[in-house]
């Protein structure tokens, strides 16, 4: 296991700097000078254009800046944004808030995929099985933003059962209603996941085995049913986790939620290319992180995956 384990973090360093360089290139590509979007309409001298330049370091060949932005981020210095705030306060502010909406759609989506995939598996053919594929169906066909409005609207408005924005306060609670909304959009592919792997769990030797041995369903079930049909869902929540993060900003617009997505389009209109690519390489690295600690959980939940 302990191989493993270093194997997967050895593997993930080349990941990490193939990524960062993709990320820091294309960003530093677009067309534009940052420096000059800066100062909006004015028109400043050139020495002055000439100081924010070095301080940016936006006067180094793009290899040294590349260099340069390495080292700061492996260094915890990740810059200061145009305004003069840290990047790590900007950062830190914003995460927390993103990582609460982002932790109720996964554990929400987790839930509900697991939940009507291990219902539709085992009652295959049955009522509750086109029941379950025909409300994800209905879910499945509408998009993410129309169905925040519709919650927003009659959850929050009309019925007044949840906060209509979530505004500077994002507790636990006024965060429920958009992320449990976001969850019912996305949780349609795991729960076909789950489902599938239930129909061939249930026809597997094993699964046979077991119940030839006088086990009960529900000592069936959830051991050898639904413990082995659980990888393809996991995997399918990690990734879930890493587009969620870097995709809220829709949400957090309509829901009026201080989170990195709305810090990071404002940095996108402002054209600070800093703030966008320290954001977007600190996402990268959780993401690879978030799959790290799934492929260990895959070793844990299937021993042979380990020897591969």
């Amino acid at each position: 296991m302990t191989r493993y384990v270093l194997r997967r973090l050895l593997q993930a360093i080349p990941v990490f700097f193939g990524t960062t360089f993709l990320i820091y290139f294309m960003v530093f590509s677009m067309p534009g000078d940052p420096v000059i979007a800066l100062f909006g309409d004015r028109t400043p001298n050139e020495a002055v254009l000439q100081a924010v330049r070095e301080q940016y370091h936006l006067d180094q060949p793009f290899f040294m800046q590349y260099l340069l932005y390495i080292q700061g981020f492996l260094t915890g210095d990740m810059g200061v944004t145009f305004s003069g705030q840290s990047v790590n306060e900007v950062f830190l502010r914003a995460f927390p808030v993103t990582l609460k909406l982002v932790t109720i759609a996964v554990v929400a989506e987790f839930v509900l995929s697991v939940g009507f995939g291990l219902l539709s598996g085992l009652r295959k053919g049955k009522f509750a099985d086109h029941a379950s594929l025909v409300f994800a169906l209905v879910l499945n066909s509408i998009p993410p933003f129309v169905a925040l409005f519709v919650a927003q609207y009659f959850v929050g408005i009309k019925w007044g059962l949840a906060p209509v924005t979530v505004g500077a306060n994002a507790t636990w609670g006024a965060l429920l209603l958009p992320g449990i909304t976001i969850a019912l959009t996305i949780y349609v592919v795991g729960m076909r996941l789950m489902r599938g792997s239930v129909i061939e769990a249930r026809e597997g030797d094993y699964v046979r085995t077991a119940y030839a041995k006088g086990l009960t369903s529900k000592r069936v079930v959830p051991v050898h049913v639904a413990r082995n049909s659980l990888i393809p869902v996991i995997t399918n929540t990690a990734a879930s986790f890493g587009a969620l993060i870097a995709g809220t900003t829709v949400t957090e617009g309509i829901f009026n939620i201080p989170g990195i997505g709305k810090v990071l389009y404002d940095a996108i209109l402002r054209g600070e290319n800093s703030t966008v690519v320290s954001f977007v390489t600190i996402l990268t690295v959780m993401y690879i992180i978030v799959n790290i600690l799934v492929d260990l959980l895959y070793a844990v939940l299937d021993p042979r995956i380990r020897y591969v």
